[in-house]
């Protein structure tokens, strides 16, 4: 019984043609390739997608400007221009008041360096180094031919040169985007909104406001918290009397645009660079200044800010600036919030969808007796 029940189950599965029709089989054959090419496109245009996201941040930014001036009855081309205007003005005037004197303090930096590297040779710490490892000895026998050297110290210094060219040249390109995203990217969006099904129109401009509004406050939530660094680093090292106090309090300022991992980066070397300079307890001031800030900076100011403007779960925050850091660097965890936010946004609004699916399925309640 059991053999001519399954012998009957062939024939019946044989008797029918196949669900999976080589329309479909094609579909999927194209689907893979189209994700195989897309990751291939992100892959080979790395350089042009983090220019284009700097660019689009900072385009998000000053176009909230550019919106209230715009509420205040300004033409959008008048408000753009005052917006840039007083945007080139501001960095001007910090490079006046504040880079010159920043270069001259890197400048004595610099000279100090052989004698700085004299007195760390010198060190108990280096002494103890030296007695395990043979560091001089190994520079020295690295050192021994001159030819070799030079040589060898060509390619990094073109390295170097190629990569403040190539700096001086994106910093252009994202200056022209930033323009053209401003003065194109709204009617842009428009058309692309204007192409979507009536019934879907305002659902796309929802959430595209809700993306706007989250990269508008963590980029203002950034800026403020870059600014609170530089001023207490800036501050707290003139105060126990650092000789180059401003170069150091403003690169410590622009570490907290990497979250959680920058100012720990920085407080190291600034650590390392005061033990060279000005000796054990100021060393020892410096690194209890950055633990306190560092918890100040990571568990206060940075929750409280992104919780408001961006709405994004401390945790997943991490998630993002570790996974997007691995994949794009330092500019991936300058962008990993913003990313994130983005993120969690469109799938908070598939789940919406979801939920109004499951919601126009089930019939409603008999009505009462």
């Amino acid at each position: 019984m059991r053999e001519g029940a399954f012998l009957a189950g062939i024939n019946s599965s044989m008797g029918h043609p196949s669900q999976v029709t080589l329309k479909t089989a094609f579909t999927v054959c194209f689907a893979v390739l189209a994700v195989v090419a897309l990751a291939v496109l992100i892959i080979k245009a790395e350089v042009a997608l983090i220019l284009t996201g700097i660019a689009a941040l900072l385009a998000v930014a000053l176009d909230h400007l550019v919106a209230m001036l715009e509420q205040a009855r300004l033409k959008r081309g008048l408000a753009i221009t005052l917006v840039l205007s007083a945007l080139l003005i501001a960095l001007t005037t910090m490079a006046l008041l504040v880079i010159p004197s920043a270069i001259a303090q890197g400048q004595e930096l610099t000279t100090q360096v052989p004698s700085l590297i004299d007195e760390f040779r010198a060190s108990s710490f280096f002494q103890r180094l030296e007695s395990r490892f043979h560091i001089v000895e190994q520079l020295e026998r690295k050192g021994r031919d001159s030819t070799d050297l030079a040589t060898g110290a060509l390619p990094p210094l073109l390295w170097a040169v190629t990569g403040v060219f190539s700096l001086v040249g994106a910093g252009v390109t994202v200056a022209f985007l930033v323009v053209f995203m401003l003065v194109f990217g709204p009617g842009l969006v428009q058309r692309l909104l204007s192409q979507a099904l009536p019934e879907r129109r305002a659902r796309y401009e929802r959430v595209l406001d809700k993306v706007y509004t989250a990269t508008g406050g963590y980029l203002a939530g950034l800026t403020f918290i870059c600014t609170i660094n530089a001023t207490l680093t800036t501050t707290f090292l003139a105060i126990i009397g650092m000789p180059f106090f401003l170069p150091l309090g403003i690169a410590s300022g622009f570490s907290s645009m990497v979250p959680y991992a920058g100012p720990i980066v920085a407080g190291g070397l600034i650590t390392l660079l005061t033990l060279a300079t000005a000796g054990t307890w100021k060393a020892m001031a410096v690194l209890i200044y950055f633990l306190l800030y560092g918890q100040l900076e990571g568990n206060v100011l940075a929750p409280l800010i992104f919780r408001r403007t961006v709405h994004v779960n401390p945790l997943l925050t991490l998630f993002a600036v570790v996974f997007f850091a691995e994949l794009a660097g330092i500019i991936g965890a300058v962008l990993a919030v913003p990313l994130m936010a983005t993120g969690q946004i469109i799938v908070r609004e598939l789940l919406l969808v979801r939920q109004e699916k499951l919601g126009a399925r089930v019939p409603p309640p008999p009505p009462p007796l």
